[in-house]
């Protein structure tokens, strides 16, 4: 619902102008008082903006804002005329708002507020003149299901599409759709020249208190600031990924347990010294390592999960390394003994 917000702020004031155009038109007829009205609703949009960059919980700024807008609208509709009154067809717009920004229950609960509140603005304001004459209640009611169905497909269209592509659109990132396929591909490679494959999964520390403490305009901030120092410390063949909020995970194809843990641990002293947009921000990091046939993708994420949690649970910023799997204590013990050989050799 916040992504959405920017996209339909244009609609948004577009919406409320003309609205208030028609308004400032039909006042010689309906009555100089509608504009008051208006001025309240005009006031609750353009405030709705600042609210929702300093609330910790800008979806119930964004709630009580359309509420606010559905109710005013209500109270015209009921002194105007009621089933007669030209602001009626106007109580859908609040609806296709909700329809644009949010999930399906709160598109349910936004359509069942609308019915309510045409109904008592008709019905309950002017029972007699609604019953004598319901044919604008009724299309009204037709037109409430007509445009929120559309604009629900239309948002349901686009949320497929997003999880049907490959990059995050925040970050630029690599996404899980680009994950599943790319790891595949590695542990084939890994099993058949018996090479190692590291997974590190990074989550910021403190992501919350950012977002309470900054907003979420500055925490996006954060998180592409963090993308791109991590990015930029990795070759070209290390491929990192965004899982989702402020989870991150890295894939290192030929990297063993001990040189994943030296780049890890230089991921996390980046950001801590990077400071995003001037915040002291650090990351946790867990780690898991395979080789061969031990790559696969369940098994490894299991254990670097397992050593985030470890990470964040004694302290934070730190990097938490799981067990050297079977192949990585074999492919050890081999490099120690032929430096010993080596050794004795020279």
């Amino acid at each position: 619902m916040v992504d959405a917000n920017a996209r339909v702020r244009t609609i948004r004031l577009v919406g409320a102008g003309a609205v208030g155009a028609a308004l400032l038109a039909m006042a010689p007829w309906v009555g100089w008082w509608v504009l008051i009205l208006f001025g309240l609703t005009a006031v609750n949009l353009v405030s709705v903006e600042r609210r929702l960059t300093r609330s910790a919980h800008p979806e119930r700024v964004s709630a009580w804002a359309i509420v606010t807008t559905l109710l005013v609208l209500g109270v015209g509709v009921a002194l105007s005329g009621g089933p007669h009154s030209p602001a009626l067809p106007w109580t859908v717009l609040p609806a296709g708002i909700v329809a644009a920004r949010c999930r399906p229950q709160v598109v349910i609960a936004g359509l069942a507020l609308t019915v309510a509140v045409i109904l008592l603005s008709t019905i309950a304001a002017h029972p007699a003149a609604t019953v004598n004459d319901p044919v604008a209640a009724i299309a009204t009611l037709a037109l409430l299901a007509g445009v929120v169905s559309i604009v629900w497909a239309l948002q349901a269209a686009e949320l497929h599409h997003r999880d049907e592509a490959i990059l995050d659109p925040l970050t630029g990132l690599l996404n899980r759709h680009a994950l599943l396929p790319r790891f595949i591909e590695l542990s084939h490679q890994a099993r058949l020249a018996s090479q190692p494959v590291c997974m590190v999964l990074c989550d910021v520390d403190g992501f919350k208190a950012i977002n309470d403490e900054h907003g979420h305009d500055r925490g996006d901030a954060v998180l592409r600031d963090i993308a791109y120092e991590l990015r930029k410390r990795l070759r070209s063949f290390e491929l990192i990924y965004r899982l989702g909020g402020e989870e991150f995970l890295i894939l290192l194809p030929g990297i063993g347990h001990a040189a994943g843990r030296e780049i890890a641990e230089r991921l996390r002293a980046c950001i801590e010294h990077a400071r995003p947009t001037g915040i002291r921000t650090t990351i946790s990091l867990g780690l898991s390592a395979g080789r061969g046939g031990e790559v696969e993708y369940d098994s490894l994420f299991k254990a670097a999960d397992e050593a985030l949690y470890e990470a964040k649970r004694t302290g934070r910023n730190r990097v938490v390394a799981a067990p050297p799997s079977s192949g990585e204590l074999e492919a050890q013990a081999s490099t120690v003994d032929e430096a010993s050989l080596a050794a004795l050799v020279g």
